[in-house]
């Protein structure tokens, strides 16, 4: 019998009635039924454990005695195990209640170290934003808006997430971030989005290109170029493949990449032309050429979830990047 079969297969039994009423008749219930029978009696037992002596116990846990005893009785009922040994007004682990209390301790700890910092992450003045950015915005754009916003919340803490517009939704969506910037802006029920900025895009060519002379260019021109971009699914990929149509052609794709400054480098390289936002640095060996037709730009927005709370410093982030609009990026 496998193991998963085997856990598939556990019962355990539980008393059915309230700690503060009679015993019932147990029920039978499968394994993964315990957790959230047991948690309310895990304290109880660990007060009972720390002083084995349920008057004791039932004063530091300001609950009356006839209450707690009832409460551990169903929990070894719960558990099918004898945890105390009982010495008329005094009790005694047993070895395998000593082992469960120093379980039962540990966890308990846990759930403290986990509400203390549910506490501080939500903190107005020292908590946590999880925040998802684009790629071509952290050298310079990312960095002065954390500035800027710590210039008023010195003590807010961020967790920072570098990735591409799909990925930071679904990230949003399984609650790994709290918001982001984005491009394109999404358009989903479960989102709320507001657009804070455009960026120009510039073609990018060779150094010693045919158009590297030119200062502008109208994209139709490269019809017959290749191209370097990043991979399917990000924003910018699917901008170039649209800007593209509306020139007039297909763009023929010599590489796929996943970073902005890597297509540079292959441009720098002389293995194709690319449509990217304006660099940070001036890179050798590459020319930044204003596209004058069509309109090449990208929208940038800001995006969270639609109906899930959120902590004060989310908030006060979200309300400073809103205040940002136009201002946004460099470019």
């Amino acid at each position: 019998m496998s193991s998963s079969r085997h856990a598939e297969d556990t019962k355990v039994t539980v008393a059915t009635s309230g700690d503060d009423g009679p015993p019932a008749e147990a029920t039978e219930l499968t394994a993964d039924a315990p957790a959230a029978l047991l948690a309310p009696r895990l304290a109880q037992f660990a007060g009972v454990a720390r002083h084995e002596h349920f008057t004791r116990a039932a004063e530091e846990l300001g609950v009356p005695q006839p209450t707690l005893s009832r409460a551990v009785a169903r929990l070894e009922a719960d558990l099918g195990v004898a945890l105390l040994a009982r010495h008329g007004r005094t009790v005694s682990l047993t070895p395998v209640g000593r082992a469960f209390a120093r379980s039962v301790e540990r966890a308990l700890a846990e759930v403290a170290r986990a509400a203390e910092t549910a506490r501080a992450d939500a903190d107005p003045g020292v908590g946590k934003v999880a925040f998802g950015f684009l790629h071509t915005m952290g050298p310079e754009t990312m960095p002065a808006l954390i500035r800027a916003f710590r210039e008023t919340h010195p003590g807010v803490r961020f967790a920072l997430v570098q990735s591409y517009g799909e990925d930071m939704i679904e990230r949003m969506r399984s609650g790994e971030l709290d918001l982001c910037l984005t491009s394109p802006v999404p358009d989903a029920p479960d989102l709320v989005t507001r657009r804070l900025d455009e960026q120009r895009l510039y073609l990018v060519v060779p150094a010693d290109h045919r158009l590297a002379g030119r200062r502008r260019v109208r994209l139709a021109e490269t019809a017959e170029e290749s191209f370097v971009t990043l991979e399917p699914g990000y924003g910018l990929r699917r901008l170039t493949d649209d800007l593209c149509a509306q020139a007039g052609f297909r763009p023929r794709i010599a590489f796929e990449g996943e970073e902005p400054e890597t297509l540079r480098g292959l441009v720098a390289a002389g293995l194709g032309v690319a449509l990217l936002p304006p660099a940070t640095l001036a890179r050798p060996g590459v020319r930044d050429l204003s596209v004058t037709a069509p309109r090449a730009v990208r929208e940038i927005g800001v995006a969270w979830m639609a109906r899930r709370p959120e902590t004060p410093p989310v908030a006060a982030f979200r309300r400073f990047l809103l205040s940002r609009r136009g201002a946004l990026t460099p470019g």
